[in-house]
């Protein structure tokens, strides 16, 4: 969601509504179709995850926590996120919302083999955290070319508790990315509602100054640029192949 002083209208994003978010503010709100459920349906449907389960409950950690440390271990000397030099997934399992706005495109995947262990459910995790955080560039980039102005993300929500989920977010995008101080979110906006209507604040803005706070920021590692910026060329290709092979398969 980006909110602007002035309408901007975005081919593929929600919008603007006038003080739907912020009063006196219009809204521009562009989504994904699937992102947790996804990272979930592709963890969960790979062959190594029972030994996933295993694993983490007996180091009594989250399946993402542990994925995330065994990302740590098998990169050596790399930076995690090169792992999928070869390996690119496109997002859109249950079609795409933003900025393309098209249902009937499906995922895709590039670069898998024949193994079937838990490196390879890490590397494929990985592969599809990266391909939601190329999502989210996709949709700034449509909302930039339209006229909005975006220099930082505020991210919140269960993703936000994974690290792995919320530098990948901030490299691949070049921005840096602000986590609240408060993780469940939604409840500070609800007390900053209530604040507003018991008339202990004069309006939302002074309340969301007083009661919002920020925790970490998370800055994305420029020197990885180059490779980022030549993923995210993959990632367009996917979606032109994925049509290409459509018309192919509709042609006379």
């Amino acid at each position: 969601m980006g909110v602007s002083e002035t309408p901007i209208f975005v081919p593929g994003v929600w919008g603007p509504y006038f003080s739907a978010m912020v009063p006196g503010l219009w809204l521009n709100e562009g989504g994904q179709s699937a992102t947790g459920k996804l990272i979930e349906h592709v963890v969960q449907g790979h062959v190594a995850f029972p030994e996933l389960q295993s694993k983490a409950a007996a180091s009594a950690q989250s399946i993402y926590t542990y994925l995330n440390s065994h990302l740590d271990l098998i990169k050596k000397s790399l930076p995690v996120g090169f792992l999928t030099v070869d390996l690119h997934v496109w997002p859109d399992f249950h079609g795409n919302r933003s900025p393309l706005t098209d249902l009937t495109l499906k995922g895709m995947v590039v670069g898998l083999t024949l193994s079937r262990g838990l490196d390879e459910l890490a590397l494929i995790y990985l592969a599809t955290i990266q391909a939601v955080a190329l999502g989210t560039r996709h949709i700034l980039e449509a909302m930039e070319a339209a006229g909005h102005h975006i220099n930082t993300l505020f991210l919140c929500g269960g993703l936000s508790k994974n690290p792995l989920f919320v530098q990948m977010h901030a490299d691949i995008t070049g921005k840096p990315v602000v986590l609240s101080k408060e993780v469940e979110s939604v409840l500070v906006g609800a007390a900053i509602l209530g604040a507003c209507a018991s008339g202990d604040f004069a309006s939302i803005q002074e309340a969301m100054a007083k009661m919002g706070k920020i925790g970490r920021v998370v800055r994305p590692n420029h020197e990885h640029k180059r490779f980022y910026d030549k993923k995210y060329e993959v990632f367009l290709k996917l979606v032109e192949h994925q049509r290409e092979y459509r018309s192919i398969m509709k042609s006379s």
